[in-house]
């Protein structure tokens, strides 16, 4: 059925009003006809009830056989046992704890009162952290906020630069962060961290906490070496649904942000969300969204368009979110589905001097979800308590709202498809809310499209495939240090590989651009050079 109704009148007939977590959906300008809502309720129940028997304890993840328990971090009670229920709110009441005790000075570096916190992770162990510590960070901040979410050296190397601006290692405390302790990335990133420690003079140990799971190697290490203080993560929590654990909830602390309300808000909008309703129910809504505009199957990009600075991380995070737990190449049922939804996204205005161009005059592609904050400054921002004048009654905030707008009408033009969700304000309780909201309405998608959300077969099969690149490097570094030389393809087949002599060429060209590895090379053919033990 195609549409019929005035844009008015699909704004008010789609738009779905939220106020007890402040916020709504509009809808309107995705092209769905009248009939589609109606035709998906069927599809939509079965979804609802899925997500009733996931947050009940029944095994959500059937490959690992774990139950997915990410909402009952914020509202214990619903946990399926009492020992889960007590170990929820244990946590929580430890994290406020030591956070007091370092915020007063109790807990305290080789050099004084910590001022600084390092968060040491990678993924969801990194990027939710860091979406909440950038979108809520004020001048009032108790603990300043660094990262290591990569085992780039020149990136860890910069970020102990700028510690050291900061008042040094010396009162900076390492959160260090990874369930299973035995994430490659991580494990560097707490290296190079202790041994810029032992470079200062510094005991590691009497700076650092770990969060992880119980018995994990990273818990053995933080046993064994005596580091300050341990907090866990449970199995039935994945990465990229941590941010309400003592994954995020212990850094936001630490920086001096509002965890219990982060928590009001994320509990919040589970409420919201589990409403059997559609046009009441904003994740539902997302998700029946998100399968009009990609026909099921994922056919169209996601455009994340936050309408604030202060949300700029906020497509980062939803591309974990959303793309590990949708991008599956096969359905529950063991067929070849190949589904998932590309995010990707900058900030408004900036969108419309970088792809606005492209999306309205493009390949159509793609659908946008904009996200408008209707007040535009957070209290505390700049001591200020309203924007400056720029023109007689128009302030600068004025002027991202008409960006805003003229974008949205832009691309309708053009019929580009759009979603906008709009919130009263920014702050501690919004970001939960906003949290809690994409992470039901994926998994409200995933059962649309009959996939498992809580898995991540290619993130498992992409760290396995780096574990051979490394066997490797260590086969080459070995016949060279043996006193022989040769091209790439001479060492390949020299050292059994000669089916991998692309992964040993590049292999080679990285241990000579590095001198730990003491690797030279001869020549200027870049194929054909030949490399020797330096």
């Amino acid at each position: 059925m195609a549409n019929t109704l005035s844009a008015w009148d699909r704004y008010k007939k789609y738009l779905c009003v939220c106020p007890s977590v402040g916020m709504t959906v509009d809808s309107s300008r995705m092209n769905f006809g009248e009939d589609y809502l109606g035709k998906m309720t069927p599809a939509l129940e079965k979804a609802f009830g899925a997500m009733d028997r996931l947050e009940a304890g029944a095994i959500a993840n059937p490959d690992e056989k774990r139950m997915v328990g990410h909402y009952w971090l914020r509202d214990a009670e619903r946990a399926p046992t009492a020992e889960l229920r007590a170990a929820i709110t244990g946590t929580v009441e430890k994290i406020k704890r030591f956070v007091g005790e370092v915020h007063a000075g109790k807990r305290a570096g080789q050099g004084g009162k910590f001022t600084n916190v390092l968060v040491v992770g990678i993924g969801g162990s990194a990027l939710g952290p860091q979406f909440v510590a950038d979108a809520l960070t004020t001048a009032g901040d108790k603990m300043r906020v660094f990262f290591f979410d990569n085992t780039d050296p020149d990136g860890m190397d910069r970020e102990l630069a700028r510690i050291s601006l900061a008042d040094g290692l010396s009162k900076t405390l390492v959160v260090v962060i990874s369930k299973s302790g035995g994430t490659k990335e991580t494990r560097n990133g707490m290296l190079a961290a202790a041994a810029a420690y032992k470079v200062a003079g510094l005991s590691f140990a009497k700076h650092a906490v770990a969060v992880t799971g119980e018995g994990s190697e990273l818990d053995k290490v933080a046993v064994s070496e005596g580091w300050l203080e341990r907090f866990p993560m449970w199995d039935w929590v994945g990465g990229r649904t941590s941010v309400t654990s003592a994954v995020g909830l212990l850094p936001a602390a630490l920086q001096g942000l509002d965890i219990d309300a982060l928590l009001a808000g994320a509990r919040e909008m589970d409420g919201v969300t589990r409403v059997h309703d559609a046009k009441k129910n904003p994740a539902a809504m997302l998700a029946l969204m998100w399968y009009h505009a990609g026909c099921g199957k994922g056919l169209k990009d996601m455009v994340v368009l936050p309408y604030k600075d202060r949300l700029l991380l906020f497509s980062r995070y939803l591309q974990q979110l959303v793309m590990e737990s949708l991008g599956k190449e096969k359905d529950l049922a063991g067929n070849v589905v190949l589904q998932g939804i590309a995010v990707y996204g900058n900030k408004g205005s900036t969108d419309q001097h970088a792809y606005v161009q492209q999306l309205r005059e493009g390949i159509n592609n793609f659908f946008v979800t904009f996200i408008e904050v209707l007040k535009d400054r957070a209290v505390g921002d700049a001591g200020n308590s309203a924007a400056m004048i720029v023109e007689p009654d128009v302030t600068s905030g004025d002027y991202l709202h008409g960006f805003f707008q003229g974008t949205r009408s832009a691309l309708a033009e053009k019929g580009r498809e759009s979603l906008t969700i709009t919130v009263d304000e920014l702050n501690a309780k919004t970001i939960g809310g906003l949290i809690a909201l994409f992470e039901r309405a994926v998994g409200l998608y995933a059962e649309l499209v009959g996939i498992n959300a809580y898995h991540q077969p290619g993130v498992e099969a992409g760290k396995k495939a780096a574990g051979v690149v490394i066997a490797l490097q260590l086969k080459v570094l070995k016949h060279l240090r043996s006193g022989k030389s040769g091209t790439a393809e001479e060492i390949a087949t020299a050292i059994g590989a000669a089916g991998e002599v692309e992964t040993v060429h590049l292999t080679l060209r990285h241990l000579a651009a590095n001198p730990e590895h003491k690797v030279a090379a001869s020549g200027t053919d870049v194929v054909g050079c030949v490399y020797r033990a330096g």
